[in-house]
């Protein structure tokens, strides 16, 4: 397994596109949020392998299909692909909070897929996110963590727990900007 800190492993939801208390349930809800795309652009630019590490339960709550996931990131891919960005994987958790699966973060399983997938470790690279149970999934698996204040990210900072060792940023391309620079 190769190593090296050029991978960055972001949540979806809330980091790249606006995120909904109602779930993104449709292709037209999935949204970027401004210079999220273009931030992806400048990571595989500079060398950076990119995953996606994302809870999406609604597929278990019978929300949206899983057709309806992958036109999702099929339009996230194709908006990156415009702009030279390559997201070199996507891992998804479909499962509910019952379902007692391994890749439901707060738990590692999602880091864990993207690391075989890609034959890369991912200990000491970045896991970006908007809520505590991004960080605490990268923390487990070994990752630094980022909190972006975009989604729910100012929540999760006002309530200021488990933010130990955790670097904030306005936005991803904060983030991008801050890890490039």
């Amino acid at each position: 397994m190769s190593h090296s800190n050029k991978l960055v492993i972001l949540d979806r939801d809330g980091v790249i596109n606006y995120d909904s208390d109602e779930y993104v349930k449709t292709t037209d809800e999935w949204i970027p949020l401004p210079g999220s795309i273009e931030a992806l652009g400048k990571l595989t630019k500079a060398g950076y392998k990119i995953a996606i590490a994302t809870n999406q339960s609604g597929i278990a709550r019978g929300y949206f299909s899983l057709e309806t996931l992958n036109n999702m990131h099929k339009k996230m891919v194709d908006l990156a692909t415009e702009v030279g960005a390559k997201i070199d994987y996507i891992a998804f958790c479909p499962h509910g909070p019952d379902d007692h699966c391994d890749c439901r973060k707060p738990l590692p399983g999602l880091i864990h897929q993207i690391e075989q997938a890609l034959d890369f470790s991912a200990a000491d690279c970045f896991m970006v996110g908007d809520s505590l149970r991004d960080l605490q999934a990268g923390q487990a698996a070994g990752l630094k963590a980022a909190l972006v204040l975009t989604g729910k990210g100012q929540k999760t900072l006002d309530k200021s727990q488990g933010l130990e060792n955790v670097a904030v940023f306005n936005d991803l391309n904060d983030f991008v900007d801050h890890l490039l620079n």
